[in-house]
């Protein structure tokens, strides 16, 4: 959301007083009219800006999010077709255009407007709003887990709901009946009274015509015959027989390739440049010196530092060139910033704790510490981490003629589109931007820098450019996951659990609840306290859920340890008041096993976190092999309110885990002399699939608003696992990775029995 947070928006004054200031003048109609020509092809009727129909009654999905592996394309045409009574093996999907007309609106209802109650009357005035607000905002992102909970609820399932009444006007009107009694299903229009019936595609101009509604009648679960099913995900198929196009396979007439090395030093620039040997290495074309760019990164407004590129007849001379510039670097004085100087600034501002800022402050936590027996105490870390996407940065430019047309795989198509032609000096529509599959994106493909650098590039040559970064500049020019300490204290009463619970952590991003523990505790506070950073921050899966899944569920268990309580009854104790969450915890527990006997050397961990709108506890099982560390297994219970479609559902936990269990384990990313210092996968370490666990999945369907599948299963994995390696060795370790301070197995791991 940028600078644009929840806090921020109501504070503005766009909500005050109970009231929504919004006016009629505002109010959508249909916003299809006026982007046929970009978005239907031939045969086809854009009859909502979401859904268009063939001239074989093909229905189309038009989707506003990227696809990146996450299957939320899929979902979201499931959502859009149950609503619209469609033909599911009539239907397909397409990525929406960076057009205004695709601005992420319903982020409004669902995120800044959350749980709002708004009257049908003012729906379409307030998404009116939404449109403008997310228009200036160059809001079309793929990310924070919004895809089916926010665009899914909001966006798809009223556009199939709306299309379909639509349908049933236009046909009633045609056969001269009650819209009352014209039904519909796979596809098809059916006036029993008569025995009439039709295709939608025969009603489709008619319908098209028309202005949709914005607060249609939705179906009830107990109806759903698409949404909750297992269906096939459409990005599977061709990427398994090759024909899925990610950015790297773009290949365009004229085109030549470069690559790219930015200053190392963060705030650093050029020094001096010496181009001629580079220049002499058999294929170069061109040696270009790229000014800072300025863009809007996740954290305020963002300037990157001075770079360089080579281009050249292909990628592997472009790099030999790149090797080969005599360049030096100036770090504007930051040389000698280090991970320990950074870490150092940030405890003593843990410590001063000047211009703490509360986040959640009840009960009277002072009278409680100051008379209370037992107080625990700890300090907790994590460092900072990259995205380490499989597909590296890239991005194919062709910019001639006052115009660009890029390719290019990203999370916020029309964000970018506006960036380019700000760095280029064109006017928006001069800009043509083709969104491709991502390999991977976890957030750092949500800003434009190296999209921005292609440009520039290929308007210096004059041709067709494809910038491919190179592994190492991946790794080092990254936006990245904050590093951080957080420090707690907990007073436990005579009963054992927590009378009052005390945390400050240094830094705050997004979401703001992050840090929030569901758990039963009269009195609280929790805070954090500013502080700059001189590396450059991003978005990273499941954003500030990361970190604090990893402090506070830990903390937890410490408090567990000091009672001498069980872990999981120790929770579950604490939420007898949130039956959702105890439902969550309980689940997880049976499936594990959890108080079943293990031999000797293994042992349980269990961590429960709410977050994007789903709770989700993980089990993990571990076992101590000659002093390593074996994972056995994963078994994770999710609470979604309904999995739209359990098995992407499920393949999204597993990646989370998969991704949450790489961080907790190996990833660290450090700072020595101003520059990163990791470069490869050799130095910043992936869970191999040799040491990678059976992952067990369980869904429970509890009817709650849907909730996120990309970002939840991440924030419990890293501190299951470190609560499992206390149980089995005695050792609490309060900083990750968890590789520096107790050695893991590399090879397969064994089936637990």
């Amino acid at each position: 959301m940028g600078k644009w947070t929840r806090r921020a928006f109501l504070s503005a004054g766009v909500i005050t007083g109970g009231g929504i200031l919004v006016g009629v003048a505002i109010r959508p109609g249909n916003l299809a009219h006026g982007i046929e020509d970009e978005v239907a092809g031939e045969g086809e009727t854009l009859v909502h800006a979401y859904v268009k129909i063939d001239a074989d009654n093909v229905i189309t999905a038009i989707v506003p999010h990227s696809e990146m592996g996450q299957g939320a394309q899929t979902a979201l045409a499931q959502m859009l077709a149950e609503e619209l009574d469609a033909d599911w093996s009539k239907v397909k999907v397409e990525e929406a255009p960076p057009l205004p007309e695709y601005t992420h609106y319903t982020i409004g209802r669902g995120y800044l407007l959350a749980g709002a109650n708004l009257p049908d009357i003012v729906v379409p005035s307030v998404d009116g709003l939404m449109m403008r607000l997310a228009d200036s905002m160059d809001l079309q992102v793929t990310g924070g887990s919004m895809s089916v909970r926010v665009t899914g609820t909001y966006g798809m399932r009223v556009a199939g709901a709306a299309t379909r009444e639509m349908l049933r006007k236009a046909a009633a009107k045609a056969w001269g009946v009650d819209k009352d009694d014209v039904r519909t299903e796979n596809s098809m229009l059916f006036h029993d009274a008569s025995a009439q019936s039709a295709t939608y595609l025969e009603f489709a101009e008619a319908a098209a015509a028309m202005k949709p509604s914005y607060v249609p009648e939705l179906k009830e679960a107990k109806d759903f015959k698409i949404m909750g099913q297992p269906m096939q995900r459409f990005d599977i198929p061709p990427k398994v027989d090759g024909t899925a196009q990610f950015a790297l396979d773009v290949r365009v007439p004229n085109m030549v390739y470069a690559t790219v090395q930015r200053s190392p030093i963060f705030g650093g620039q050029i020094g001096s440049l010496d181009d001629t040997a580079a220049r002499a290495v058999k294929g170069v074309l061109d040696v270009v010196r790229l000014p800072s760019i300025a863009h809007e990164a996740f954290i305020g407004d963002f300037a990157s530092d001075e770079s360089v590129a080579v281009v050249a007849e292909g990628y592997w001379q472009a790099s030999r060139g790149l090797r080969s510039l005599d360049v030096t670097w100036d770090g504007n004085g930051n040389e000698t910033v280090s991970s320990a100087s950074i870490r150092a600034r940030q405890n003593q501002e843990l410590e001063e704790a000047v211009d703490r800022k509360a986040d959640v402050d009840t009960g009277d936590t002072d009278d409680i510490f100051a008379s209370a027996e037992t107080v625990i105490n700890a300090d907790y870390s994590v460092p900072y981490l990259a995205h380490s996407c499989m597909e590296p940065l890239n991005a194919t430019a062709d910019v001639r003629d006052g115009t660009c047309e890029i390719w290019v795989g990203c999370q916020n198509p029309l964000g970018f589109k506006r960036a380019i032609a700000l760095a280029l000096g064109l006017n928006e529509e001069d800009v043509t931007l083709h969104n491709l599959f991502m390999g991977g994106g976890f957030g750092r493909k949500s800003n434009a820098d190296w999209a921005i650098q292609a440009a520039l590039i290929s308007r210096s040559v004059g041709r067709p450019v494809q910038l491919i970064w190179s592994r190492e500049e991946d790794m080092r020019q990254d936006f990245y996951r904050p590093g951080l300490p957080s420090r707690f204290r907990a007073a436990l009463g005579p009963d054992g659990f927590p009378a009052a619970w005390e945390n400050t952590y240094v830094g705050k991003m997004e979401p703001v609840e992050a840090p929030v523990v569901p758990y039963a505790i009269g009195a609280k506070n929790i805070g954090h306290v500013p502080s700059e950073s001189f590396v450059p921050l991003g978005a990273w899966r499941s954003v500030d859920e990361s970190q604090h899944g990893f402090f506070t569920e830990c903390f937890i268990d410490e408090c567990a340890v000091a009672a001498g309580a069980d872990p999981f009854a120790y929770r579950a104790a604490l939420l007898k008041d949130k039956p959702r969450h105890l439902a969550v915890l309980e689940r997880a527990a049976k499936e594990a096993g959890w108080g079943q006997p293990l031999g000797k050397g293994r042992a349980r961990g269990i961590a429960l976190k709410e977050s994007f709108g789903s709770i989700v506890a993980e089990v993990a099982e571990i076992s101590m092999v000659n002093g390593e560390v074996v994972i056995d297994r994963i078994v994770v219970a999710a609470d979604p309110g309904l999995a739209v479609n359990p098995d992407g559902f499920a393949a999204q936990m597993e990646s989370g885990v998969i991704y949450g269990l790489t961080a907790a384990i190996y990833g660290e990313i450090t700072v020595e002399n101003g520059a990163v210092v990791q470069s490869n996968f050799h130095d910043y370490q992936a869970l191999r699939m040799s040491a990678s666990p059976p992952i067990e999945t369980h869904i429970i369907n509890s009817g709650h608003k849907p909730g996120g599948a990309g970002e939840p299963g991440t924030p419990p994995a890293a501190p299951a696992l470190a609560n499992a390696i206390f149980a089995a060795t005695g050792k609490r370790i309060r900083e990750l990775p968890l590789h520096n301070h107790i050695p893991f197995s590399t090879g397969f791991t064994r089936a637990a029995s």
